[in-house]
């Protein structure tokens, strides 16, 4: 079984270098790190960097995951290529690109993209917002799934998370305490649905969404409170219509009731997503009645 330590970055394909940039900077809030050939580097957290903005939406959307040493990468990749499912070794130029020490890259069944790494760069600084949006850490994201049970399976069976809930077939998993750190959304299509950064407090999500509608950034959902998470939420719409989410007070669920988890079962319905009556206008949610 596989152990993944943690979610550790999302490269983006973006048709517009600048523009993603100054999204990120001058509305989400985060720190640019650096800018190296056709990619941008930034940061919501104290790690070396969350998300990478590469030149050209060909580029697509690829999530890293972090593995606890090169043993265990060694390990996952004979265990992956027993169970049929191919893995392609990193080349030394696309470790440099993702700045990490080793990696895999695998794709789930509907084809996302998936970086398996070690030895990420580690920072020897502290996060410096480019504006005080309150946030703490590059929590999670979304995925489409075009086979969303078989896609539940592949990362259940094969990737070692668990299911926290459901929402209809759209599986919220964890692979640690925080309630999810994936959440697979039927799609027609694969690739990164949204983004995710928690922040400090309702107050930070209430201060962002005046910040927004005053820079006439796309809302889509919220404000708002998950009834499976219980975190409070706002969605809004960035550069190449990817979806950023900014949220606090996640449920977690500690070690000691993994045994007697038992998930729940949530109706593919708006209350769903929403306890307070936000309607999402998002096209993985919004098909619900």
């Amino acid at each position: 079984m596989i152990d993944l330590h943690d979610i550790r970055y999302v490269r983006i394909g973006s048709q517009d270098l600048d523009e993603s940039v100054a999204f990120a900077t001058d509305i989400l809030g985060l720190e640019l790190v650096g800018r190296e050939g056709h990619a941008a580097y930034m940061r919501g957290d104290d790690r070396e960097h969350n998300v990478v903005y590469v030149k050209g939406a060909a580029a697509g959307h690829v999530a890293g995951f972090e593995l606890a040493s090169s043993a265990d990468l060694s390990l996952v990749a004979v265990e992956l290529e027993a169970g049929g499912i191919p893995v392609r070794p990193g080349t030394a130029e696309e470790c440099e690109r993702r700045h990490v020490r080793n990696m895999v890259t695998i794709q789930d069944p509907s084809g996302n993209v998936i970086d398996l790494v070690v030895g990420p760069a580690a920072s020897d600084s502290r996060y410096a917002p480019s504006r005080d949006a309150g946030i703490t850490s590059f929590s999670h994201i979304g995925l489409r799934a075009t086979a969303p049970k078989v896609d539940e399976a592949f990362w259940t069976a094969r990737m070692g998370a668990r299911v926290s809930d459901r929402i209809g077939d759209a599986a919220l998993l964890r692979i640690d305490p925080v309630h999810h750190k994936i959440a697979l959304f039927p799609s027609t299509f694969p690739g990164i649905q949204h983004v995710n950064f928690q922040v400090q407090s309702v107050d930070d999500i209430m201060r962002s969404y005046y910040h927004l509608k005053n820079h006439n950034v796309r809302i889509v959902f919220g404000p708002g409170r998950h009834p499976t998470s219980g975190a409070r939420f706002l969605y809004f719409q960035g550069p190449d219509g990817m979806i950023y989410e900014y949220s606090c007070g996640v449920r977690l669920i500690p070690s000691e009731e993994e045994a007697t988890y038992v998930p729940r079962q949530f109706p593919f319905a708006p209350s769903s997503f929403c306890m307070w009556g936000s309607r999402p206008d998002i096209p993985e949610f919004r098909s619900v009645t």
